[in-house]
């Protein structure tokens, strides 16, 4: 987990965001399996970035993630502020999923 939280602070938006599309796909391995919650952390942590396509890519990693850990994202949303665009913006990618099998 060093080297992605290195990678996670690089200052260039394309390489936060390869890292997190990176962990969006990662998600299906035995590491992230068995600790979803790191990669929830982890990812939640980027939700204000200031690179648009980085926050876009945490709402569709985390949505991705909530196909399978629902109780774990709708958790990591109810503890956020909606007090920002950027931070709606990522919650409704996120949560998009969820809203859906309210629906069905």
């Amino acid at each position: 987990m060093e080297i992605i939280n290195e990678w996670l602070n690089n200052k260039n938006a394309n390489v936060r965001r390869a890292v997190i599309e990176g962990l969006r796909i990662w998600t299906k391995r035995p590491y992230f399996e068995n600790n979803p919650q790191e990669t929830i952390d982890i990812l939640a942590k980027y939700k204000t970035d200031e690179s648009e396509y980085v926050r876009k890519s945490v709402g569709n990693s985390l949505k991705d993630i909530s196909k399978t850990y629902p109780e774990l994202i709708k958790k990591e949303l109810c503890k956020w502020e909606l007090d920002t665009k950027e931070i709606q913006q990522v919650y409704k990618l996120a949560n998009k999923s969820m809203e859906k099998k309210g629906r069905d």
